[in-house]
């Protein structure tokens, strides 16, 4: 099948990589077993193509669907690891992990967004690509479409068998109002060092935040730590504690992944305590300084704390399953085998599906 795709050619890419200073698009970091650089190489050749096509049009329409694709994966990778287990709808007496608290605030977009490139990329090639190798390949793309570093990722992970408990989700989803300390403890636990935490945290540069994600600095008392110009604006979108309304996530340019977030928060001006934490602890604060003055520095060390996330705790070879639906786990029918009559009636059966 003769395949055409409206996307941004990869010898533009190359050379957009260079002109920013990227010297590399393929991370040093170890690949996992069972997961590949060129794992889709004859089974999906034009996998990249297909889902970066299909978010150019995505993306042309609402550049801000980007930053919902990407916090996606990160809520997917933290808890169970990388196996789209997020994407998974529970029922009213079985909650899903993505009806926990922290996964309530995912765009529902996000969720269609990954099903719809689902049905493109099984439609060229077969059901040979998981949802979570798609999930991954959306943030990678929403990185790179709004401006961020083009990089590869390692493929070949299978799609979770169930989901998280609601209390599992809590205990693994960094809430916004951590500090230094227990963010590090967070990030240690999935082998992730500091540097990683504030590369993942740069991810902020992009997207938006309702206000009771950090009202919690405004009332009853104001944080000393947040600008006061910052403060009195947020006063205004959030004039109490519980508003619903939201504000973008990075003051200078929240539709653009670059390292701006970094001099929001040299500024003091970090919407969250999660990220204002990183540059008033000392172990960290160094960092964030070299990321806000060296955005090619951020970029490659973003770069290989995507890698290593997104390799977190994968299913290979044969386990999990490749979803026919993302949101839901593949329907094993058992076939009768006591006689032949049996057995055709079956195939007559479900070759009406």
């Amino acid at each position: 099948m003769m395949v055409s795709f409206k996307i941004i050619p990869l010898m533009l890419v190359v050379a957009i990589s260079c002109l920013v200073g990227i010297s590399k698009s393929q991370s040093t970091v170890p690949v996992v077993n069972g997961l590949s650089y060129s794992y889709y190489s004859r089974s999906c050749p034009d996998l990249d193509f297909i889902i970066r096509d299909h978010l150019f049009d995505v993306f042309e329409r609402d550049i801000t669907q980007a930053a919902g694709l990407l916090r996606l994966h990160f809520h997917d990778c933290f808890v169970k690891g990388c196996d789209g287990s997020v994407l998974l709808v529970g029922s009213s007496s079985t909650p899903s992990e993505k009806d926990a608290p922290p996964n309530l605030t995912l765009r529902h977009e996000a969720f269609k967004i990954i099903n719809d490139l689902r049905a493109h990329v099984h439609y060229h090639c077969g059901r040979v690509v998981s949802c979570a190798d798609i999930a991954t390949l959306a943030a990678r793309e929403s990185v790179y479409q709004s401006g961020g570093p083009f990089y590869h990722v390692p493929l070949g992970r299978r799609d979770g068998l169930s989901f998280a408990t609601q209390s599992e989700t809590l205990a693994n989803l960094p809430p916004p109002f951590f500090n230094t300390t227990q963010l590090l403890n967070a990030f240690a636990t999935k082998n992730l060092n500091a540097t990683d935490l504030v590369a993942l945290s740069g991810g902020h540069t992009i997207g938006i935040s309702h206000c009771t994600s950090f009202t919690n600095r405004l009332y009853p008392t104001q944080d000393p730590s947040m600008d006061q110009t910052l403060a009195n604006n947020l006063k205004l979108t959030c004039p109490t504690a519980t508003t619903n309304s939201t504000t973008n996530l990075d003051l200078r340019t929240p539709n653009v992944f670059d390292n701006k977030y970094f001099v929001d928060l040299m500024n003091h001006q970090g919407l969250f305590t999660s990220d204002q934490t990183l540059y008033t602890d000392s172990r960290t604060k160094a960092i964030v300084t070299s990321f806000a003055t060296n955005q090619n520095l951020f970029f490659e060390k973003f770069i290989d704390a995507m890698v290593k996330m997104s390799q977190l705790s994968v299913l290979t070879g044969t386990q999990g399953e490749i979803r026919t639906n993302c949101s839901a786990r593949n329907v094993i029918r058992h076939v009768n085998l006591k006689s032949v009559a049996q057995v055709d009636h079956e195939k007559e059966r479900l070759s009406q599906y």
